[in-house]
């Protein structure tokens, strides 16, 4: 069947088989005489995208716990110096330009898969494959309810406006219902980030074919060991759930080691 022929009755509407096999009987049926008034098939009730959606996450959630030996780690990151780097950083910009700390964060992830490439990746078909480039699948909440996870692209090749931009325009897109195919199967690594009016951790579970998932929970003021004074600090729980058919826990820490080092110098990103 030709797709662009045939109607999608799906989430936003994406064409389901059911709406291939409906085009296709149609294509090769002759056309039926209509049925009289009293025989007439009741209309069909109007489609609950959000039930839809719901059902689809629990589908993909569900073969998740169910064949991913998940291991989850946290790590807390001081974020004094990301956030007064930022801060200078963005008031030489205009405000249609300044950087969030959310890409800071996505950028962190990918250059730490760059040295633990295990943690970016699919395993398919009895095996890791690991991914040439680190393509970060970033959680959306839709208005209407549900979740997806669409890919930004070679991610740490990004400098960190182009990085933003493109943050921003996939949040759009995916609100409007206008993503790329390649974005909604490309992402090799996802990241959660429930924001500054959230919960302090997220243990997220994994998305596969992925190997790795990294949470943010909100930045909280904690009172931080710095030398010989305690002074209280910005801080974030990140975590990491991860496949243990692919690495281990030492790994894993090291990789969130990583991330919160990367965090410490962010002219480096």
């Amino acid at each position: 069947m030709d797709l662009d022929t045939v109607t999608g009755t799906g989430p936003w509407e994406s064409v389901t088989i059911e709406d291939v096999d409906r085009a296709a009987a149609r294509a090769g049926a002759a056309p039926a005489p209509a049925p009289p008034a009293a025989a007439a098939a009741p209309a069909r009730a109007p489609i609950d995208k959000a039930a839809e959606m719901r059902r689809a996450i629990a589908s993909a959630m569900g073969r998740s716990k169910r064949e991913i030996p998940h291991y989850y780690l946290s790590e807390q990151i001081p974020l004094a110096r990301a956030l007064d780097w930022l801060t200078e950083y963005n008031a030489q910009r205009p405000v249609t330009e300044r950087v969030l700390l959310a890409a800071l964060l996505l950028k962190a992830v990918a250059l730490a898969t760059l040295r633990y490439p295990e943690m970016s990746g699919f395993w398919t078909d009895g095996e890791f494959h690991p991914a040439p480039a680190a393509h970060v699948g970033v959680a959306v909440s839709l208005r209407q309810g549900g979740l997806i996870a669409p890919a930004i692209h070679d991610v740490a090749d990004l400098a960190l406006p182009e990085l933003m931009a493109a943050l921003a325009d996939l949040v759009k897109r995916a609100r409007a219902g206008s993503l790329r195919s390649s974005e909604m199967s490309d992402p090799t690594v996802t990241v959660t980030n429930l924001g500054e009016e959230s919960v302090d951790s997220v243990y997220g579970v994994i998305y596969p074919p992925q190997v790795a998932l990294v949470g943010f929970g909100k930045p909280t003021r904690r009172p931080w060991v710095d030398g010989d004074a305690v002074r209280p600090v910005p801080v974030v729980t990140a975590t990491l759930a991860a496949d243990h058919r692919v690495s281990d826990g030492r790994r894993g820490a090291l990789f969130l080691a990583e991330i919160a080092e990367l965090l410490q110098h962010p002219e480096r990103l």
